[in-house]
């Protein structure tokens, strides 16, 4: 079992920036990738930022040049520093870890709870 959880939300001017974080853990796994989604209400969840585990990143057009993804060097933590937040950004952040067992080599998503990001004047 891997357990997810975000952290880092809040309420910010336009313009502004927050970071976000998130931390895998659990036994017997290792990662393959983790990523940043959102969604906001009356809308579907949509991807925002990945990186792999070869440190490969990648963006949701919206947020390419403002959003940026990193990780720890122990790779179960990343961040999403976002930067010139839009009202337009205003979501539920989710964090997603896939991973594959070490013991079965099964590959499992998990997900976080959420955090809320709010930009408003």
């Amino acid at each position: 079992q891997v357990h997810v959880v975000e952290s880092g939300g809040g309420l910010v001017q336009p313009g502004g920036s927050l970071r976000l974080s998130c931390a895998a853990s659990g036994s017997t796994f290792s990662i393959l990738s983790m990523g940043w989604y959102r969604q906001a209400p009356g809308k579907q969840r949509e991807s925002v930022a990945s990186i792999l585990s070869n440190g490969n990143a990648n963006y949701a057009d919206s947020v390419r040049g403002r959003f940026t993804i990193s990780r720890d060097n122990g790779e179960s933590t990343v961040y999403l520093q976002m930067n010139t937040l839009e009202p337009e950004d205003t979501a539920v952040y989710y964090c997603n870890a896939a991973v594959r067992s070490t013991v079965s080599g099964r590959i499992n998503t998990y997900w976080g709870q959420g955090t809320q990001v709010t930009v408003s004047s």
